[in-house]
């Protein structure tokens, strides 16, 4: 089973960016992006997975992916379309220093929005500034221009986040929700290897059952659930997007062994890893 060519894959190219994207190549499949991408829809509409939370995409929807997001295309009208701009890590942490790292965090919570169409300007201009660049393979300033680029939309980003969005749904309000954000930050970070309560708790200075209570205080399930379910979906994208035998996923994910892991996928999922595997073959 092979990964997929796709701008949400691996890139081959320093950056990547289109404009009129179709994603129907990608439909149906977990991808984990361990660049970033920017997109914007332009027509049609689709509904995507991201993180574990569902989104409809619409006109005028800009979607900030952030290296590490993992996104699921879960179905599309037939003329959708979209324009994007895909980036490596490293290019997004040289573009992005001076930003705060509250600002991301929200980003990674908020995913996508729809912009009024009055304001669609900025993003419609990078759009098209980033792809000609792109598609100018001579230029000797190339990566930097892009990287350039990437920083001005981040900026564009930063702008309308806080022009849409309450300041404190952006930094943050009471103790608990900042606890809760910050735990749901280090899950992301940690989940590969670390299922348990424990070790977030300590990371937070505070108590496995205060951790808890606050899990359940603002979603309604416990702590050790989330931490299951973000494990559960990084399981689930080695199982669709490589070629990576049990063993393999066992020793990557920290498991003592492939059985192990399969009584924990089984657990949570109610099949076997082979049997979701064979489900979601390519």
């Amino acid at each position: 089973m092979k990964r997929r060519d796709s701008t949400l894959a691996i890139m081959r190219e320093p950056f990547a960016a289109g404009l009129d994207e179709n994603l129907s190549p990608i439909m149906h499949h977990l991808w984990k992006l361990e660049g970033g991408a920017i997109y914007f829809c332009h027509n049609g509409w689709a509904h995507v997975t991201i993180d574990l939370k569902d989104y409809e995409i619409v006109p005028n929807t800009q979607l900030v992916l952030l290296p590490g997001t993992i996104i699921r295309i879960n179905g599309s009208s037939s003329d959708f379309t979209a324009s994007f701009f895909g980036f490596p890590k490293e290019m997004f942490r040289e573009a992005c220093l001076r930003f705060e790292p509250i600002f991301f965090r929200f980003i990674k919570e908020h995913p996508c929005y729809v912009l009024p169409e009055e304001n669609t300007g900025a993003i419609r201009g990078l759009i098209r500034a980033t792809t000609a660049i792109y598609n100018d393979r001579e230029n000797r300033f190339r990566n930097q221009i892009a990287k350039n680029h990437l920083q001005s939309f981040m900026l564009d980003i930063y702008d309308k986040c806080y022009r849409y969005f309450d300041k404190h749904e952006i930094e943050g309000g009471s103790r608990q929700d900042e606890i809760f954000k910050n735990f749901v930050a280090l899950v992301h970070e940690n989940c590969i290897s670390q299922r348990e309560v424990t070790f977030y708790a300590n990371k937070l200075c505070i108590s496995t059952k205060y951790l808890t209570g606050i899990c359940r205080s603002v979603t309604g399930d416990s702590a050790k659930k989330i931490i299951d379910d973000f494990a559960i979906l990084e399981i689930k994208v080695l199982l669709q997007s490589t070629d990576l035998t049990m063993q393999d996923i066992a020793d990557q994910l920290g498991f003592p062994d492939q059985s192990y892991l399969g009584r924990y996928f089984k657990r949570h999922e109610g099949i076997s890893p082979r049997e979701y595997q064979n489900k979601y073959a390519m």
